[in-house]
């Protein structure tokens, strides 16, 4: 067991809009790896926050705003404009793989300079559906001011693809650099098999918890054995969110 606490969900109001936030309190005794504006980096971590900001996010202070949403200490926070609510979570192994799918511009790491990502039409009869907070809406699996997203349109729909891993055991530096890599590669197969000709979104965040204490494992690749335990963990959940995400956009 990897002792991962699960995820409280709550609302908040913001901007006129609910919004809902994940968080996991780990407390002490574990050490992160993160690509997250909040918490970054490698260090000790006490809890992770996944928050729902609004499409069109544009203000200037992410870390700074995730640390208000958050219950105080070292801590990672992650943003995405996917509900957070429709999480989708797997387990192999003892690592364990929590990832919010939201595929509303998918895109190729290596694009043409210059090129926009294209955004996914807006399904039939899904474009404008309330959730409940004056007008917001959600299209295509993200929160909208009402009037932004209207049936047929390519209007921006900025879809993110979080994902948090945790595994019992602790892992050196390089390791978990390399669990990040390995992370990557499953999400991007989960994609492909999903049919998401993509490699992820442009906003896509990583958190990989380890344990501070015990023997450190040396490998996090998909042919060591906790980096193939996290592989099919995170390949488990990005497929069954990434369907999901499919599925509640066709309405």
């Amino acid at each position: 067991m990897t002792d991962v606490p699960r995820p409280s969900l709550m609302y908040r109001m913001e901007d006129g809009l609910r919004l809902g936030t994940l968080l996991w309190r780990f407390g002490p005794g574990w050490r992160m790896i993160s690509s997250a504006m909040l918490g970054g980096g490698i260090g000790h971590r006490e809890w992770v926050l996944n928050a729902q900001v609004a499409a069109g996010y544009a203000r200037m202070d992410p870390a700074e705003h995730m640390d208000a949403l958050g219950p105080g200490g070292a801590g990672v926070g992650m943003m995405t404009a996917a509900l957070v609510e429709r999480y989708a979570e797997a387990a192999d192994g003892g690592a364990e793989a929590v990832a919010t799918v939201g595929l509303g511009v998918p895109t190729w790491a290596a694009a043409p300079e210059g090129v926009p990502d294209p955004g996914l039409p807006a399904a039939p009869g899904h474009a404008r559906e309330a959730v409940g907070a004056g007008d917001a809406m959600v299209c295509d699996g993200v929160v909208c001011d009402a009037g932004v997203c209207d049936a047929g349109a390519r209007a921006p729909r900025p879809g993110t693809i979080n994902i948090l891993v945790a595994v019992p055991v602790a892992f050196s530096d390089p390791a978990l650099v390399n669990a990040v890599m390995t992370v990557t590669e499953a999400k991007t197969q989960a994609l492909l098999e999903a049919g998401f000709p993509c490699t992820g979104t442009a906003s896509d965040a990583v958190c990989v918890a380890v344990r501070e204490e015990g023997p450190a494992e040396a490998f996090g690749g998909p042919r060591s054995v906790w980096g193939a335990r996290i592989a099919r963990a995170v390949h488990r959940a990005v497929l069954d969110g990434a369907r999901d995400w499919r599925a509640w956009r066709a309405g």
